[in-house]
């Protein structure tokens, strides 16, 4: 398996994980939808196609208390994070192609264009503060 789902007994496992210094790529599901059922195993493709960063699935459902405020309008939502900031965070069509283009795309600019990318926008400032899953992981453990 490339990607750890998180559940009650990996909570602190999934934690370290997330304060390393790899990127994060995040799917946000529900169990009770099909499209994310059959995404399933796309996203464990895309995780053995990129070993060196840290994939996790997340049911919002599940572990409400951790991303219980993020606005997932519809599924499978993918949250793509560096360190501390986040630099996607939406709805992805189940194309695994689409999908590792999205985590190329993302992976292959500097910190600097990051950043300035981070703030371009209202909605990408409010990633920040909103979505960052080291800060909500943090949260839900405290």
């Amino acid at each position: 398996m490339h990607s750890l789902t998180l559940n009650s007994a990996n909570r602190q496992q999934v934690a370290a994980a997330l304060s390393g210094d790899r990127w994060i790529v995040a799917c946000l599901c529900a169990a009770w939808c099909g499209t994310c059922e059959s995404y399933r195993a796309t996203f464990e493709e895309l995780a053995a196609r990129h070993p060196d960063k840290f994939f996790v699935w997340i049911d919002i459902e599940d572990h409400a208390d951790v991303v219980g405020d993020l606005d997932v309008e519809n599924f499978p939502t993918l949250l793509i994070q560096h360190h501390e900031l986040v630099t996607f965070f939406g709805t992805m069509l189940p194309d695994g192609g689409l999908a590792h283009r999205l985590v190329q795309s993302q992976t292959q600019q500097t910190d600097e264009e990051l950043k300035a990318l981070a703030l371009n926008s209202e909605e990408r400032a409010r990633w920040q503060n909103d979505c960052n899953l080291r800060t909500l992981m943090r949260n839900a453990l405290a």
